[in-house]
């Protein structure tokens, strides 16, 4: 017999299955619990209510575990290639060799963006935001391809769909640096594998022949590969969500987007980045910050450490740890953000304030460093947080469609007026 819990509200017992994950997480399931007792669950922010079973990752913060399916993180960025990854999570195993050349060659094919998208950049202020930029352009793929919003797509043209998003984000990305410049777009060079000629189209603009270095390659297929899923976070129940309403892809993936422009979600790395500039700007005193930090009265706090679900420590923090000391090395920057960055790190990893209370530097606070080291600007961060998450994102809108997930309705306590008489305009 099914393992149940029993919940008694007033003189009346209801009897609620159990139900057990393969990597041994128990739910109790109240999907029926309203038809049967008129009650609902409040639980604002929804850190305690599962809204899905999936198959795509799994992580238990309290050891620092993290699995895209069932391979853990450590053996992936170690000998993974970002679009490995990427096939891995949308279709449930890792390729084959024939399978992966297809894959990669499919995406290579489906690169190049239609002109008339030029257009949009023309429409948009100058400084906006890049990721007010991406939101609207991947949505915008859906009105050049009318195809993918007919009703009771197949399970090809669905794929196609999934590679030509995959292809056009990397370009459209590049492309949004890009612009930012007032630089010429550089279109892609399909010879080259996915992250070569991402970092291609972004930064060669100074020769036709321009050769990206293997080190910064391998740096940016570790942190794509790191940040590509992580489970039910606010932009990944956000494209479910809105898929469950049977939204096309781009329009799911363009409001995942949105979701994680929150500086509460994407935009970590980027505050990482801003803290170290107003360290510097104060005079690089790491002491007196680290003080700061300390003071339980002082409202500074040190970005990129600690993590709201790794209890003891951030797996995909070591592991791009070392991608930084080895873009550090290899590019020979010497900068004073970079160094103040190096202090507070050795303070976090030895001083007994931040061991005892688990505030080790996070993937966020690594990040931030790789990036800047790269050249790219703070306000690029969060977009290529974007371009990493994307293949976890279609996988949980994939996965979604799947199941044949009902449309997302959470219910609400109503807490406001009641009753009340409409009156006149000439009498309020």
């Amino acid at each position: 017999m099914s393992e149940t819990a029993q919940l008694k509200i007033g003189d009346k017992t209801y009897d609620l299955p159990v139900i057990e994950g393969t990597e041994g997480e128990k739910a109790i399931d109240i999907s029926k619990l309203r038809d049967q007792s008129g009650y609902v669950t409040l639980d604002i922010g929804y850190k305690n209510t599962g809204a899905t079973k999936s198959a795509i990752t799994f992580l238990d913060g309290e050891v620092g575990i993290l699995k895209y399916r069932g391979y853990s993180i450590e053996q992936l960025a170690e000998n993974s290639s970002f679009i490995e990854v990427a096939y891995l999570l949308i279709y449930g195993n890792l390729p084959t060799a024939e399978q992966l050349q297809a894959f990669e060659f499919e995406i290579s094919h489906h690169t190049l963006v239609h002109e008339d998208m030029k257009k949009f950049f023309d429409g948009f202020p100058s400084g906006s935001h890049p990721m007010g930029q991406l939101s609207s352009l991947i949505g915008a793929l859906a009105a050049f391809n009318p195809a993918s919003l007919k009703p009771g797509l197949t399970a090809e043209e669905v794929n196609l769909e999934i590679i030509k998003l995959i292809a056009k984000m990397s370009t459209i990305v590049s492309w949004i640096y890009k612009k930012s410049l007032g630089h010429p777009v550089i279109y892609p060079r399909n010879k080259l594998d996915y992250v070569t000629n991402f970092m291609y189209m972004t930064f060669g603009q100074r020769t036709e022949d321009t050769e990206i270095d293997p080190v910064v390659v391998s740096a940016m297929n570790k942190l794509l590969i790191l940040h590509a899923d992580h489970e039910q976070n606010c932009s990944t129940s956000t494209v479910r969500i809105v898929g469950s309403s049977d939204a096309n892809l781009y329009a799911s993936i363009s409001a995942g987007i949105s979701a994680l422009w929150g500086p509460l979600h994407g935009g970590a790395n980027q505050a990482v980045v801003e803290m170290l500039q107003q360290i510097k700007e104060d005079g690089g005193d790491t002491d007196k910050w680290i003080a700061k930090a300390k003071d339980k009265n002082d409202p500074f706090r040190l970005m990129g450490f600690g993590h709201r679900v790794y209890k003891n420590f951030d797996p995909r923090a070591k592991i791009i740890k070392k991608a930084c000391d080895d873009i550090l090395e290899k590019l020979g920057i010497n900068d004073e953000t970079l160094e103040i960055a190096k202090k507070l790190e050795e303070v976090a990893l030895n001083d007994p304030y931040f061991v005892e209370r688990k505030l080790y530097p996070n993937v966020d606070f690594y990040s931030g460093i790789i990036y800047t080291a790269l050249g790219f600007p703070t306000d690029m961060f969060t977009v290529l947080f974007a371009l990493g998450r994307l293949p976890g994102w279609i996988a949980q809108w994939k996965e979604m469609k799947a199941n044949k997930e009902p449309i997302g309705r959470p219910r609400q306590v109503y807490v406001g007026e009641t009753n009340r008489e409409y009156t006149d305009i000439k009498k309020r």
